[in-house]
């Protein structure tokens, strides 16, 4: 999703940004894991989340 192509359905903003909060996403039956960071697109005039992708969905697999 490129940014200059999205516009927030909150308030019609086009002008994002993207973040993350350094917490790791990690399946509820492998707590031990390294999971995988999230990547948060956020609409820098009302700060709504209009995406989440996360970083490395293979580390989310069960064995």
């Amino acid at each position: 999703m490129n940014s200059s192509e999205i516009e927030c359905k909150s308030c019609g903003g086009k002008s994002f940004v993207k973040a993350t909060d350094y917490i790791n996403l990690r399946p509820m039956n492998k707590k031990m894991t390294m999971g995988s960071e999230k990547i948060y697109t956020v609409c820098l005039n009302c700060g709504e989340v209009v995406s989440i992708k996360i970083l490395n969905p293979k580390q989310l697999q069960r064995d």
